[in-house]
């Protein structure tokens, strides 16, 4: 019998290309990490106009930068709250991020004052540490008042009440660590790679970090009331530092929550309580009372999206590292001890290691309380 060569060779690119298909759906897609880019202001709105520059402009030709940027990488995806000189209101900008899904939220603005203040600064939503914050807060705020029907979307919001400031901050609870863990490392590229001046990781209430619901900071890549510091904001060469910088700290935060712990920590430095849980220190000479033995500390150094194994050589050495998983991350911890001395000999010991932004935290018969409540707490 003859063969038919040229049916057989059809039959045989059919079957290849079916079990193709067949290999292709049992794949599962690769889920983007997305990341929305938030210009301040735009359009009528031009924010501070510092030494004649435009807030609005910078932080637009900053974040197309970043943008574009991050988009060499084929598992992000960036959306843009603007890409053009347009306004866009605050209750929008978040509802951007809402319907992108989004996994990060950042941004960018200029700073201004009357005085020859200077430097950067990354604020995280939450109570204002003081006036200074609440002020920088109160000014971006007070954007909605050029949004039609601002009090119907803002339901009687006042940017100049820290009653309304102060109410609008538990929607973020869930996201705050993150959102340090970000703002921690877009401030030290900015300090330790360009040595701008750094003015901290800091907690306000911002209206357009509120209506967000993923981690989420704003940006305040410096002043342009500042001569010096407005004219290099100004520069092409400044934008650029600072979109590198901002690049470079997403890529970081991404790389972490992945599952590389290495340096990925906090810096809770510069924010409240209620996130650093920081503390009155007794003077010298004031009587301390012994803490309930209930009570103990631990050195918390990092956190990932992804368990880690918490053996020595993946905590540069570090031993009796324990991890918990909270809020969806998990954390570790370094030491475990009712005595708060030895822990503040751990905390040393850590930064010597490398986790120079790790700090104290507190519990009480295994559940996490504030480190003010525990230090206050005696065993009468």
């Amino acid at each position: 019998m003859k063969t038919n060569r040229p049916l057989l060779f059809v039959l045989f690119i059919i079957v290849l290309t079916f079990a193709s298909f067949t290999t292709v759906d049992k794949q599962k897609p690769i889920e983007k990490f997305v990341v929305v880019l938030d210009a301040g202001h735009g359009g009528h709105d031009h924010g501070n106009k510092g030494n004649g520059y435009k807030e609005s402009e910078i932080a637009l030709n900053i974040v197309l930068d970043v943008g574009k940027q991050l988009e060499k990488n084929p598992n992000i995806k960036v959306v843009y709250t603007r890409q053009t000189d347009v306004f866009v209101d605050l209750f929008e900008r978040g509802q951007i991020a809402n319907k992108a899904n989004a996994d990060l939220f950042v941004s960018v603005h200029c700073n201004a004052h009357k005085s020859d203040a200077h430097g950067t600064e990354t604020f995280v939503l939450g109570t204002h540490k003081n006036q200074t914050n609440f002020e920088v807060a109160k000014k971006e705020n007070s954007v909605i008042f050029l949004e039609d029907d601002y009090q119907n979307k803002y339901k009687g919001f006042d940017p100049n009440s820290p009653e309304s400031i102060m109410s609008i901050l538990i929607s973020q609870e869930e996201y705050l660590d993150q959102s340090i863990m970000l703002a921690s490392l877009i401030q030290d590229r900015f300090t330790n790679k360009l040595k701008r001046t750094n003015r901290g990781v800091k907690q306000a209430g911002f209206i357009v970090l509120h209506q967000t619901v993923m981690p989420s900071v704003l940006v305040e890549v410096g002043f342009l009331t500042n001569r010096e510091e407005g004219a290099y904001l100004n520069s092409a060469a400044g934008q650029k530092d600072m979109s590198n910088s901002i690049t470079s700290a997403i890529l970081e935060y991404k790389h972490g929550l992945d599952g590389n712990v290495g340096n990925f920590v906090y810096n809770y430095d510069a924010v409240t309580a209620k996130a650093s849980e920081v503390v009155e220190v007794p003077k010298k000479n004031v009587e301390v009372r012994p803490i309930d033995k209930s009570i103990t500390f631990k050195v918390q150094i990092a956190a990932t999206s992804k368990a880690i194994d918490p053996k020595p050589n993946n905590f540069k050495g570090l031993n009796n590292i324990s991890r918990e998983k909270e809020d969806g991350l998990f954390k570790y911890f370094y030491g475990n001890t009712s005595d708060y001395d030895i822990t503040k000999t751990l905390e040393e010991e850590a930064i010597k290691k490398g986790y120079t932004s790790c700090f104290i935290v507190a519990f009480k018969d295994g559940k996490k309380i504030s480190l003010n409540d525990a230090l206050k707490t005696s065993a009468n």
